[in-house]
């Protein structure tokens, strides 16, 4: 069956005007007559609103975790796509994947409206096309098992919206983060999710609140989904790659917490286990050589504690 929502035309743009985050702030009415210290604290008696918000969204950014872990378990992928600022969050999310967590690069990716060139160079006008929004996705080679976030503060960009519609066709799972209520881009999606943070201390500069709300729920998303893969070991970085002195110096770190023994001992171990931070780790709490806890953590698809746990 198909989905009525991919078979409808994009939503006519609601007025800029009307929106949430457009709206003027009473807290900040005066907030160029304050002095340094002033402004600082108006702003940050604001931010303090942000959590609160993301918080209410909870179990809507729990439906979407589920769903990408479902996905990536069967050999799916997880995209972002935006605009502006909303883009560029995206983006800087996916990036850090690989080296938080040590995923293929192809993993979690980014895309913003305008390429790479948009990451440091404003380029607005591109996000009023839903066409580009759509051609981007599929030739990152889009496919029905990965899920999509869409971005957009103001759950209203076309880009975003494009993308999202192309993504509903081809029948993959969508996600959508904005800002403003009963927006467009959740009425789009399959999982909405809207932390309403109010007016910006700054009138419609969405970079600040929005923006901030947005990066704690895709460091939600993000982390919570590898905890469930299995990436984290209690809540210690062990796919961590040790390639300078401070990831080495974490490395050791690591294995003697998580391996209960001596940095002195982690790091033969990590020098046994080829700087593998988890084999190392498999190898502290079972004694085993480099060879059996690599077998052990092939069968437990990477999972340090399902690895310890057959040893015995």
């Amino acid at each position: 069956m198909s989905d009525p929502r991919a078979d409808a035309p994009l939503p006519e743009p609601v007025r800029l005007g009307s929106l949430l985050t457009e709206q003027p702030n009473p807290a900040s009415a005066d907030i160029d007559l304050l002095d340094t210290v002033g402004i600082l604290s108006v702003i940050n008696s604001e931010d303090r609103k942000v959590a609160e918000a993301v918080q209410a969204e909870i179990p809507q950014i729990a439906r979407a975790v589920d769903a990408i872990v479902a996905a990536i378990r069967s050999g799916g992928r997880l995209f972002y796509i935006g605009a502006g600022t909303s883009g560029r969050l995206g983006v800087l999310d996916a990036a850090e994947c690989p080296p938080t967590f040590d995923v293929p690069y192809d993993l979690v990716q980014g895309i913003i409206a305008g390429g790479e060139k948009a990451l440091a160079r404003a380029t607005e006008a591109s996000e009023d096309d839903p066409q580009s929004g759509a051609a981007d996705l599929i030739q990152r080679g889009f496919q029905s098992g990965d899920v999509l976030v869409g971005i957009a503060a103001s759950g209203r960009t076309p880009y975003v919206l494009g993308a999202v519609k192309k993504a509903r066709e081809l029948g993959a799972v969508t996600v959508g983060i904005s800002c403003t209520p009963n927006s467009a881009l959740s009425a789009a999606v399959d999982i909405p999710i809207a932390p309403l943070t109010g007016p910006e201390v700054v009138s419609g500069s969405t970079r600040m609140k929005a923006g901030t709300a947005t990066k704690l729920v895709l460091n939600m998303l993000s982390t919570a989904t590898m905890i469930r893969l299995g990436y984290v070991y209690g809540n210690l970085m062990v796919n961590v790659q040790p390639r300078n002195e401070k990831l080495r110096d974490r490395a050791r770190r690591i294995v003697a917490k998580a391996g209960e023994v001596d940095e002195q001992i982690a790091s033969r171990l990590l020098q046994e286990a080829g700087q593998s931070v988890r084999t190392a780790i498999v190898m502290a709490r079972t004694g085993l050589s480099r060879e059996e806890a690599e077998r052990l953590l092939e069968r437990s698809q990477g999972r340090v504690r399902e690895a310890i746990r057959n040893a015995r």
